[in-house]
């Protein structure tokens, strides 16, 4: 049985580095895969990459692009495994046609992402991969402030403060977002 596959963490965990090992062990098995990533502005490439400079090809998927009527078009018989990194960003339903393509083209889905935004909030793709994934896999890594396991994101503002405010999504690396425990996140945010 096809299952779908919910890989999550803070910033700086290895996310998009699992995802590319894991595809790549797929390819030089001679399995075919397809690789998908979300498109959250005009400025996103079509790539998955990976802070240690790896990166692949991949299928840019708007808010309205439909996973399984796209591979219904597709000759699908012949993929063993379809990948997602950055799965937050993606809508709801879109997670429902992941699961439908885990469930009626027995294909496996592997979603990768963050859990919650710099908020401490679900995003909504993640609240709905939360709720029905098949497996839930947790990458540690740890805060940027001690050696606890980090939990929680912090993103920064130009003067290097936390933002408790804003837009739930702005593209950055490491200049605009940190990895940290929950009790570095509650003394720097102060939201709870």
């Amino acid at each position: 049985m096809a299952k779908l596959h919910f890989f999550y963490s803070t910033m700086n965990a290895g996310k998009s580095t699992a995802l590319l090992q894991t595809n790549h062990n797929f390819i030089e098995n001679n399995l075919k895969t397809l690789v998908f990533i979300p498109k959250v502005s005009e400025k996103s490439l079509p790539k998955v990459s990976s802070r240690i400079g790896i990166k692949i090809d991949a299928i840019a998927a708007d808010s309205q692009f439909n996973f399984f009527k796209y591979l219904k078009q597709q000759d699908f018989t012949n993929i063993k495994s379809i990948f997602i990194d950055e799965a937050q960003f993606l809508k709801r339903k879109q997670i429902d046609q992941l699961s439908k393509i885990a469930d009626k083209l027995k294909i496996p889905v592997l979603c990768y992402g963050l859990r919650t935004n710099f908020l401490g909030e679900l995003f909504e793709g993640s609240s709905r991969l939360l709720s029905i994934a098949d497996n839930l896999h947790e990458i540690k890594t740890i805060c940027s402030m001690c050696t606890k396991k980090a939990t929680m994101v912090i993103r920064l503002d130009s003067n290097g403060d936390a933002q408790t405010d804003g837009e739930e999504i702005t593209l950055g690396g490491n200049e605009l977002y940190k990895s940290v425990c929950r009790k570095h996140y509650r003394k720097i945010t102060k939201l709870f």
